[in-house]
């Protein structure tokens, strides 16, 4: 099983498209994946056709031990494609958990053994360093973090970085960062290319940097409000193939450690 953490500080550079797109892709690949909504803003749950104010149960009842994983994990319709939902009542949990005991590992303690029956488990983080990202990153084992090819992509990112080390040096020694994803790229840009070029050149990323490239979809854009990923709402876009592409890429990640 891949843990998979999407994390970015910075909001609207593809972060929950990608976990929603790249989700839908696996498990159209044959893999079976369980996506997790830590934003509470929860636009990944909408993203996939869930109906956020009719919950029984959310990813907060499941981190205040009020519900077990398999209460919470529902079928987004897609076959071999789950989610644990989120709503707006996890924007409290940052508060409610701060006196708890061992607070940045109550999801990890709460998830148990059901991460074992996915191949693949993504977890969408807010954008922020608080609290809920900390308690993703103590299970996850991967760090994908998406970057926006516009003039601010790195700014911080060293933050992100300093966060990513800290972590991997008292909460989770085995956290890699494993890929870097471009999204929203124009290629008429000639900004895009050279934010690119920066990255590549940044030391701790330019080697994690999927070739696969995320192109700017008015498709993608869609997709959200019809509570469908790519492949479903517009299968022949420009943005389901870049999806296709980039989860073959990462199932070749895979491969490649194997062999």
């Amino acid at each position: 099983m891949r843990s998979i953490a999407l994390l970015n500080q910075k909001g609207g550079v593809g972060k929950t498209t990608t976990t929603a797109n790249l989700g839908a892709c696996l498990a159209m690949l044959g893999k079976k994946v369980l996506v997790i909504d830590m934003d509470p803003q929860a636009n990944l749950s909408v993203h996939l056709g869930v109906d956020i104010h009719n919950l029984k149960y959310s990813v907060y009842n499941l981190i205040m031990g009020e519900c077990k994983p398999e209460e919470v994990i529902i079928n987004t319709g897609i076959e071999n494609l789950d989610i644990i939902p989120a709503n707006i009542e996890l924007s409290g949990a940052e508060i409610e958990l701060v006196g708890v005991v061992g607070r940045e590992t109550v999801l990890k303690e709460y998830l148990g053994d059901v991460l074992d029956t996915y191949d693949y488990v993504l977890v969408d983080c807010p954008p922020s360093l608080g609290l809920l990202t900390l308690n993703v990153l103590t299970f996850v084992h991967e760090l994908f973090i998406p970057l926006q090819t516009e003039f601010f992509a790195l700014q911080g990112v060293s933050k992100l970085l300093d966060t990513y080390e800290v972590v991997r040096k008292r909460l989770n020694h085995n956290l890699e960062i494993t890929g870097i994803i471009f999204c929203m790229y124009t290629s008429r840009a000639r900004l895009c290319n050279e934010v690119i070029e920066k990255v590549k050149e940044f030391p701790p990323l330019g080697d994690k940097a999927f070739t696969t490239i995320i192109r700017k979809n008015v498709k993608l854009s869609e997709s959200p409000s019809h509570g469908k990923p790519i492949i479903s709402y517009a299968p022949g876009s420009h943005g389901s193939e870049d999806y296709r592409a980039l989860a073959k890429e990462v199932v070749q990640q895979e491969n490649s450690k194997v062999s």
